[in-house]
């Protein structure tokens, strides 16, 4: 779902991928750890500072194009 809103044409749609990507980054860290896979883990912290990113972007930075 993260993926598929981030490419939507509509900001207002597009702005919640951040929400659902950092809501199933515990699932994957999990995942990866308990499969010992640590390529994966690896790149569960890229995707999670990615999405913080988005976040800080769409959720707590004041956007004056926005208002």
């Amino acid at each position: 779902l993260a993926v598929f809103l981030s490419q939507d044409r509509r900001v207002h749609w597009r702005r919640w991928a951040c929400i659902f990507g950092l809501a199933a980054q515990p699932f994957w860290f999990d995942m990866a750890w308990r499969a010992h896979q640590y390529g994966v883990l690896a790149l569960c912290l890229v995707y999670a500072a990615s999405w913080a990113r988005g976040f800080t972007a769409h959720w707590l930075v004041r956007r004056e194009d926005h208002v």
